[in-house]
């Protein structure tokens, strides 16, 4: 029997043994996701009949949920045992994966769709009030000065495993359709995700507990308020839910693109995603170290630009059909997704953490998630709803050579922009103000746009070299990429303020 009464220290042991907890629960959880989402989840919905608005419904359901994180922070601070409401509230949310596998069996085929988001609505939503109460936990649990470093590396750990399970799943629809349906398979990997979603419980129930700190007002009102009275964190909101809204406005559609655009196939759209996995899991490390180094903010002034490129670049997969650059700008799209996420997912998650008031970190979080939410469902509705509407549309420019007599030299599609490459190209823009609004937060350790760059590059050839004798190779890794970035005139300055706070949690 699990005792969940938080404790009042939290001894070396114990930390180190809940720290390994979290990175085998890390782990379950990405095989989950995998398996029970992504481009799986929207190939089993379209085999169930899904339209391109019920698409971006799907992508909508978990930011939409997050609004139950106003109950959800009643039930936290009166209860005050957070691990209880984790392990409880992800128990029955992650339940709801096994039903949603047997609809193709057990539902009528015009209510298997409508029913998909119905389970979906129930795991998202009892997900939203457990992954409140684990931030909050976590923010006590993790000692800062490590923060940055452990998600970094508990990150990279599930991510490599949710590589090597995306491989495995893509490569066993191409060879499984011989003797099922798809929809079978893709049944199978829900139920199957599902059941190590579970697993993930089981680590996280052994994860110890510190006691939580005693909120200074009893106001829920004005725990609400809070947030959005405080400066800084009022500049964060607004970038963290812009930045959602033009990430969540493209993204839901990568997968439909790829199936019905460019008619790739499973087995290359999950070998394209454990590429963009793997680009993840070697740059999470990387930008780990540089946000304990530098700032978060930091991170997400060179990893957010990267992001933005990427989306920018879909439309000139197809001319207006698939050619000789689709598949190496799709591997391209994917490492610098890959690359880019891994940045942008630390830095927003431990900057909310970071610039959360101890003691009232709750409501900070609870806020933060709201705000994004709402944003990331807004935005795949408008999305859906543009991909409705755009469908047939076409933005084309030729360039043509003819010579004295009339004939054709040379002919090019120079620009043919449809369909949803008008999406991408609306979510770049959304991303670029995002990207401005970053520039008004504040965070202790920021250093100038470039500096941290220039490290992430000194990283990186230092992990190239421990690896490589390649004379070559080394070569390439010693090109001083830092001056394309900074000028050679300019120093670099880093400006840290230590406040008696940060001496005490250090």
């Amino acid at each position: 029997m699990i005792d969940f009464t938080p404790k009042e220290s939290i001894s070396s042991k114990e930390l180190d043994h809940g720290l390994r907890m979290l990175l085998y629960d890390g782990a379950c959880t990405q095989v989950m996701g995998v398996l029970a989402g992504g481009a799986f989840l929207v190939a089993f919905a379209l085999h169930l009949g899904a339209s391109p608005m019920m698409i971006g419904l799907i992508a909508a359901l978990g930011p939409l949920t997050q609004i139950l994180q106003i109950p959800a922070i009643l039930l936290i601070d009166k209860l005050r045992r957070r691990r209880a409401v984790v392990v409880i509230a992800s128990l029955a949310s992650r339940i709801f994966w096994l039903p949603a596998a047997l609809l193709p069996w057990i539902a009528p085929e015009p209510l298997q769709a409508p029913l998909l988001l119905l389970c979906l609505f129930l795991y998202y939503g009892l997900g939203t009030v457990s992954g409140l109460a684990w931030t909050s936990w976590m923010q006590d649990f993790i000692p800062s000065k490590i923060l940055g470093q452990y998600m970094g590396r508990r990150m990279a750990i599930a991510v490599g495993v949710g590589a090597v399970v995306s491989l495995a799943a893509g490569l066993g629809v191409d060879f499984g359709k011989k003797w099922f349906d798809e929809v079978t398979l893709y049944a199978f990997y829900l139920g199957v995700g599902g059941l190590f979603g579970l697993a993930g419980v089981f680590f996280l129930a052994r994860t110890p507990e510190p006691s939580m700190k005693v909120t200074s007002t009893d106001n829920f009102l004005q725990l609400l308020k809070e947030p959005f009275l405080d400066k800084n964190f009022r500049q964060l909101l607004i970038f963290l839910g812009s930045w959602s809204f033009a990430a969540n406005m493209a993204a839901p559609f990568f997968t439909v693109y790829m199936l019905q655009r460019l008619h790739i196939s499973m087995g290359w759209i999950v070998g394209f995603s454990v590429l963009s996995q793997l680009s993840n899991m070697a740059a999470l490390r990387l930008w780990g170290r540089l946000a304990d180094r530098f700032s978060n903010r930091s991170v997400l002034m060179e990893s957010g630009p990267i992001f933005i490129l990427s989306l920018l670049i879909w439309p000139f997969t197809s001319m207006p059909d698939t050619y000789f650059l689709t598949l190496p700008l799709l591997a391209l799209i994917h490492i610098l997704t890959g690359i880019s996420t891994a940045g942008v997912m630390l830095g927003s998650g431990n900057i909310a953490l970071k610039l959360a008031p101890k003691g009232r970190s709750t409501s900070y979080l609870a806020v933060n998630g709201m705000v994004s939410g709402l944003a990331a469902t807004l935005s795949p509705l408008l999305g859906g709803l543009l991909a409705t509407l755009l469908d047939g549309e076409a933005l084309t420019m030729d360039l043509k050579w003819s010579s004295a007599a009339g004939a054709t030299r040379l002919f090019l599609h120079a620009v043919d922009i449809r369909g949803l490459d008008f999406l991408f190209i609306l979510a770049f823009v959304f991303g670029i103000y995002a990207l401005h609004r970053l520039l008004s937060v504040q965070e202790e350790g920021t250093v100038e746009k470039g500096v941290a760059l220039q490290a992430f590059h000194v990283e990186v050839r230092r992990a190239v070299q421990s690896i490589s004798n390649v004379a070559g190779l080394r070569i390439l890794t010693s090109f001083p990429f830092g001056k394309l970035v900074a000028s050679p005139s300019k120093q670099p300055t880093i400006k840290v303020r230590i406040t008696q706070s940060d001496s005490q949690a250090g």
